[in-house]
């Protein structure tokens, strides 16, 4: 590769990985704490050759054209990469790329766990024995759902909701799922899965999952008249993205008896979370932690590191955004 080139890592990552980055390049690290401050963004990625970004970075024509003709790759360190204008980075000839596949099975288990505690009510029980007050049991005392054998809607039907599916076989559960593109014939059979529309999923699950992409046709996808449109007793799990959910109707849901439970890990206005929702019981609410174990995260950062890598030394990163790039 020659001469060390310099590269920008918007956040301080797993160490195995940095040092990865810092033994090949001249890294410039943001450590400030929290997300990189849009000025110094653009003032540090002049002049770059290569990035590695996170979701509260946005990539757009304002940062590409601040980083210069020399940046040769802005490397998402996420599977979403709603943060990245695909085509603004595809016009301006830079590859962009994302961290799939590492995170799948990890971001199902957290799916899965946010709809046991949503159904069972047990973030609600911790809090209430944090309380202090005096209690004893009762055959009444703080009733949840059953998970097993009942009805799974997966909307967005990718490797996650397939992860998610094969975790639900486990508790005897129906699956349903959406989505706009449908797996292969073989893969839903040996899933048990079943195609419905939208409406009649919802109608029909008494959990529906969400692991869409965020694009114009599904935000708020999921608004008042969806949530209406539920079961009484059904829980909502989002580990896809916030604004999927119009976080006020389901605060509005959830406080008037319209769902039973939801299972929170993304938010529309991240990290802000709605005041109303924040003060809904039956809500259990976690903070992006969809994939945050030590060797998931790891692994996500191996990974953007791998593809900045390549395009630093003129080859195809291993996930790439936008392959006509590569291809021209």
């Amino acid at each position: 590769m020659g001469e060390r080139p310099p590269v920008l890592v918007t956040r301080r990552l797993p160490a195995e990985a940095l040092e990865r980055v810092a033994d090949r390049c001249e890294m410039t690290l943001y450590d400030g704490g929290g997300a990189m401050p849009r000025a110094h963004l653009l003032a540090e990625v002049a002049g770059k050759a290569g990035a590695i970004t996170l979701l509260t970075d946005r990539v757009d024509d304002e940062f590409l054209d601040a980083a210069g003709p020399q940046l040769k790759i802005v490397a998402n360190y996420a599977v979403g990469f709603d943060n990245i204008d695909v085509d603004a980075c595809t016009r301006h000839g830079v590859p962009a790329s994302n961290t799939p596949e590492v995170l799948t099975e990890t971001t199902a288990d957290t799916a899965f766990a946010l709809m046991m505690a949503a159904s069972r009510r047990i973030a609600e029980g911790d809090r209430f024995l944090r309380s202090r007050e005096p209690w004893i049991w009762g055959p009444l005392m703080m009733l949840g759902q059953d998970v097993h054998h009942k009805t799974l809607g997966v909307v967005g039907f990718g490797r996650i909701g397939q992860a998610l599916a094969r975790r639900a076989r486990g508790f005897s559960m129906r699956i349903l799922y959406h989505d706009t593109f449908r797996p292969p014939a073989e893969v839903a059979r040996e899933l048990g899965a079943e195609y419905r529309d939208l409406d009649g999923l919802l109608a029909e699950s008494d959990f529906v999952s969400l692991h869409t992409n965020l694009t114009p046709e599904t935000r708020h996808l999921i608004n008042a008249d969806r949530l209406a449109a539920m079961k009484p007793t059904a829980v909502l799990v989002n580990t896809s993205r916030g604004p999927v959910i119009d976080e006020q109707a389901l605060a509005a849901a959830l406080a008037g008896g319209q769902i039973f439970a939801a299972g929170i890990d993304v938010f529309e206005r991240e990290p802000e979370v709605h005041p109303d929702l924040l003060a809904c019981e039956n809500a259990v609410l976690i903070p992006h932690l969809g994939s945050a174990t030590v060797e998931t995260r790891l692994a996500m950062a191996n990974l953007a590191a791998d593809n900045l890598f390549a395009a630093l030394d003129g080859e195809r990163p291993p996930t790439l955004l936008n392959p006509q790039v590569w291809d021209r």
